[in-house]
């Protein structure tokens, strides 16, 4: 493989394309710090997103994609420069770090990882087709679309306790399909679930072959462990079987990951001088826009006072 070649080193270069990255990008264009963003070829998870009405400002909610394309602009009109390359290495190099992306060795003296997370999926027929249209995987954005109907969670971890819980509150009927016969929630979540036997029902040792409907979700069909098929009618279906961090790149580069792959933090500070992370790939639990473009802030104005302590010391 033919070694990359290597860029002008800047300031700060992003890594990621979501919001926590278009919200460092802008920060630290306004700083006056020339960040370069590497924001990859895939698509980030408000950009698959349909209506967001939780991000404050917008009253009436406003389209996912919509939404990312302002934050990408507003970042742009400060100076922002963005490359749809994937990062695929970080490393050290002379005083600075080093991301390898698409041939080029870009070079920066910080470096903000905001690669986010991709929910897992089971693959099954009708779930890409009704994607926003009754499937989703996060209960907190769209619970409340689903006012009044039946809906379908599978998982049985924490992750499915909690979007079974929240969804409580606006479906008239939750149910929980989960491929064992107990869940592996801790006692506490089930205990919560099982206790609510009004709103929630179980269906044990059971799997998800299909999601049924015609413009929108209508039904799951589900296979038992007797092999028995039979299609539950609903209005959403949610998956609830856990996240993967986008974090693989990251292997060999000194940055500390948990056991599940999420960057290890304090704050925003990684285990490197100089690196720091924001939204879904340092954050397992909230996973929300919000929170991810406010982690996206603070990783901008450390890298900005991570610079000035270095100019100060005569490191750069």
């Amino acid at each position: 493989m033919a070694r990359a070649k290597p860029a002008p080193v800047r300031d700060v270069l992003i890594v990621g394309g979501g919001i926590a990255a278009h919200t460092a990008a802008l920060y630290t264009a306004r700083a006056k710090m020339r960040p370069l963003i590497l924001a990859g070829t895939g698509m980030d998870q408000l950009s698959s997103t349909t209506l967001v009405e939780n991000y404050p400002g917008f009253p009436e909610g406003i389209q996912g994609p919509e939404l990312i394309q302002k934050c990408k602009e507003q970042a742009e009109r400060f100076g922002a420069e963005y490359v749809g390359e994937d990062a695929e290495s970080l490393q050290g190099k002379k005083g600075a770090y080093e991301v390898a992306a698409g041939g080029t060795a870009y070079r920066a003296r910080t470096v903000i990882l905001a690669t986010g997370a991709k929910a897992r999926t089971l693959g099954i027929p009708g779930e890409k087709e009704f994607w926003g249209k009754g499937v989703s995987t996060c209960a907190p954005c769209d619970a409340p679309f689903f006012k009044g109907k039946v809906v379908v969670v599978a998982g049985g971890g924490d992750s499915a306790m909690e979007e079974s819980l929240t969804l409580t509150k606006f479906a008239t009927k939750v149910i929980i399909v989960h491929r064992r016969d107990a869940f592996k929630a801790s006692k506490i979540m089930q205990d919560r679930v099982l206790g609510m036997k009004d709103k929630i029902e179980v269906v044990w040792s059971a799997q998800v072959l299909e999601v049924l409907g015609d413009k929108f979700v209508q039904g799951v069909r589900v296979r038992d462990a007797s092999g028995k098929e039979r299609a539950i009618p609903c209005g959403g279906f949610f998956l609830a079987i856990g996240h993967d961090p986008n974090t693989r790149w990251l292997a060999g580069s000194g940055v500390q990951l948990d056991p599940q792959g999420y960057i290890q933090v304090q704050g925003v500070t990684t285990s490197l001088p100089g690196v720091f992370a924001a939204g879904d790939a340092m954050d397992p639990h909230y996973r929300q826009a919000v929170i991810s473009a406010g982690a996206g802030c603070m990783a901008a104005l450390e890298a900005e006072r991570h610079i000035e302590r270095a100019k100060a010391e005569g490191s750069y």
